[in-house]
């Protein structure tokens, strides 16, 4: 055997060796999501809040409670979050919120909110259904979907 043939074979072990392992490790990172999702739905409770604002900031600028940004890893304090402030009962309080469900928050309304401290989970309108903002279309889209309908 040449040894090109050698070095191929020996990256391609290698290649497929780490594919086995960031499998296994993806795996066990997707138990321990699903873990503490079911947790957080454990001590979830409704509650009817007026939301005054939604932004994405960074933890620093949000405003939350010292402990939750000591305990947040260092990496992830510069990256944006989503922030929603709103009134609870009496209080106005800064929220973090699921990304997933972020979009569908409105801004000067009252809504049932599921949460576990400071995280909204799910959100629900409390007088009227919610729905999605429909978001622009950019340039390119506009004119592909302009030369789709007149054929």
């Amino acid at each position: 055997m040449s040894t090109l043939t050698i070095v191929l074979l020996v990256v391609l072990v290698i290649v497929i060796a780490l594919l086995v392992a960031l499998y296994i490790y993806g795996n066990k990172m997707q138990k321990k999501s699903e873990d503490a999702q079911a947790q957080m739905k454990v001590g979830a409770q409704t509650t009817s809040l007026l939301v005054i604002d939604k932004k994405r900031m960074k933890l620093k600028e949000a405003g939350l409670p010292q402990i939750v940004i000591d305990q947040t890893p260092k990496y992830l304090r510069g990256s944006k979050v989503p922030i929603v402030k709103a009134k609870i009962g009496p209080k106005i309080m800064t929220l973090m919120c699921d990304e997933k469900i972020f979009d569908l928050i409105p801004v000067k309304k009252e809504i049932k909110a599921v949460m576990n401290g400071i995280y909204i989970m799910d959100v629900k309108g409390l007088r009227s259904n919610l729905e999605a903002p429909v978001k622009k279309q950019g340039f390119l889209k506009r004119m592909t979907a302009k030369l789709t309908n007149q054929k």
